[in-house]
């Protein structure tokens, strides 16, 4: 679970919890009143490759060579 911290705690000690999100790499919730407002997290420098992300998205597609619009919809479009 996400660590959350009011404002006006946040507000007294915001290096302390900048260096605790650094060192843990774990993300901290902000609230306002009980609702989560902002989120506190590091920066991920690490490119990825695109391909690597979108790996598994794609569970099943019957006819992938089929156009995606249909004749009379692409005729309609000219």
């Amino acid at each position: 679970m996400t660590a959350q911290v009011s404002k006006s705690q946040f507000k007294a000690k915001a290096l302390e919890y900048f260096r605790q999100v650094e060192a843990s790499g774990e993300p901290l919730i902000v609230t306002d009143h009980g609702k989560p407002t902002l989120e506190i997290r590091r920066i991920n420098d690490e490119k990825q490759d695109p391909f690597e992300i979108l790996k598994g998205s794609v569970l099943w597609y019957d006819r992938p060579f089929d156009p995606a619009v249909d004749e009379d919809e692409w005729n309609a479009l000219k």
